[in-house]
């Protein structure tokens, strides 16, 4: 055996398993590594798009938020003002039937006042017979003085 043509041989063993290699081996590998790469790049790329929705999703809340903040202040205010005009309107109300009351406790007073007087006025025309009685001594007929004791009335 010889040495050169040892390596001769090895050399073309070598040159075919190259060639089988390239041919058969390297074809499906080269395609594994190109299809994980393309994964790895539609993940990647899936990650990015992934977190701009995210990133948009929490522009749209925070916007929604600042509107259901807005709208809450609008309406808590809208009540307070609500609030406030049930508060005067009850006020203005309670003051017209006060001043309804004082109306009809002014017009009873003054009836009340009239029948006293007039009460008065019956007591001192008996009162005024009776000292007249104690002074002639006799008793006088309120029936035939009625016309005396009307005008007695009226005087006082």
């Amino acid at each position: 055996m010889n040495i050169n043509g040892t390596l001769v041989a090895q050399a073309i063993v070598f040159a075919l398993l190259v060639l089988f290699t390239m041919k058969f081996v390297w074809p499906p590998i080269a395609a594994a590594l190109d299809a994980r790469a393309s994964k790895i790049a539609d993940g990647l790329s899936a990650a990015d798009k992934a977190k701009a929705e995210l990133s948009t999703a929490n522009k749209r809340v925070e916007a929604e938020l600042a509107k259901s903040r807005a709208e809450t202040t609008a309406r808590l205010a809208d009540a307070e003002r609500r609030g406030q005009a049930i508060v005067e309107e009850a006020k203005a109300k309670a003051t017209e039937e006060g001043n309804k009351i004082v109306a009809a406790a002014k017009v009873e007073a003054q009836q009340q006042a009239l029948r006293a007087r007039e009460s008065l006025r019956e007591q001192v025309a008996v009162l005024a017979v009776k000292g007249a009685e104690q002074i002639l001594r006799k008793e006088v007929n309120a029936g035939v003085h009625a016309d005396l004791l009307g005008r007695l009335k009226a005087e006082l």
